[in-house]
């Protein structure tokens, strides 16, 4: 698992690239912690375009994020394009409280 972690304004954008799995997710977890809350930022962009499996660890990283981001009053944006991912998403009901995008150019313009 590789993430690029970047600061936007008052946004965090998170790229994800390979397996986000129950192996990954409390390193993943904590690097986005750590610069979310250090930079005092309020809303988090999840690129999930590179992942190439996530299971329900990846679910349970992406509603902690949420909650986060609901206790500064900011909002969170996922781009996805991936059928795989996108299934995942769907069922576990997260697509009902949290964006999807095509591209982060229309996350970062409709946050």
């Amino acid at each position: 698992m590789y993430i690029s972690v970047e600061k936007h304004k008052d946004n965090l954008l998170i790229q994800f690239k390979g397996e986000l799995d129950h192996h990954s997710s409390e390193i993943v977890r904590q690097k986005i912690d750590q610069q979310y809350l250090d930079h005092g930022l309020k809303n988090i962009i999840l690129d999930l375009r590179g992942l190439t499996f996530m299971d329900s660890s990846g679910i349970g990283l992406i509603m902690g994020r949420y909650k986060n981001c609901l206790e500064k009053k900011g909002k969170m944006s996922i781009v996805n394009d991936n059928p795989h991912v996108d299934k995942i998403l769907k069922m576990s009901g997260l697509l009902k409280i949290i964006n999807v995008y095509p591209t982060i150019e229309s996350a970062i313009e409709n946050i």
